[in-house]
């Protein structure tokens, strides 16, 4: 089995682990621009429908970022870390896009980026199951 993930499953994950990390400062830092904002962003209930993502994201990220690092030193276990990693980050881009929907909220500012988080750990998952060569 090989202990290095593709350049392509790396880069996914640390586009996306980078991201979450740098998305909960902008917003802990309200450095969003207003036009980039979701409708009703101010409501208290979509403040905390938005921060219930921030577990999810960050384990996501710390085991993407763990599985980058394990990978570029040859540890095994950079598998798992990364399964774990695009879990979580499916599962949240999943339930943003669902929310979206029911809303009937077709704005691509925030659909774009969620179908991105559930569209590359499907392709890229398949590193995780293969035997040997990535």
């Amino acid at each position: 089995m090989s202990s290095f993930c593709s350049p392509a499953l790396r880069r996914n994950l640390l586009i996306t682990d980078v991201g979450f990390v740098a998305y909960w400062l902008v917003t802990l830092f309200g450095l969003l621009p207003s036009a980039w904002l979701f409708r009703d962003y101010h409501d208290p209930v979509m403040v905390s429908w938005n921060w219930s993502f921030l577990p999810v994201d960050l384990l996501a990220s710390c085991f993407g970022l763990a599985a980058v690092y394990a990978s570029a030193r040859g540890i095994e276990s950079w598998r798992r870390y990364a399964l774990v990693s695009v879990t979580l980050t499916f599962c949240a881009g999943a339930m943003a896009i669902s929310f979206w929907a029911l809303r009937c909220d077709f704005d691509p500012a925030w659909w774009l980026p969620n179908l991105y988080l559930c569209i590359w750990p499907i392709f890229m998952s398949r590193f995780l199951f293969r035997n040997g060569k990535d």
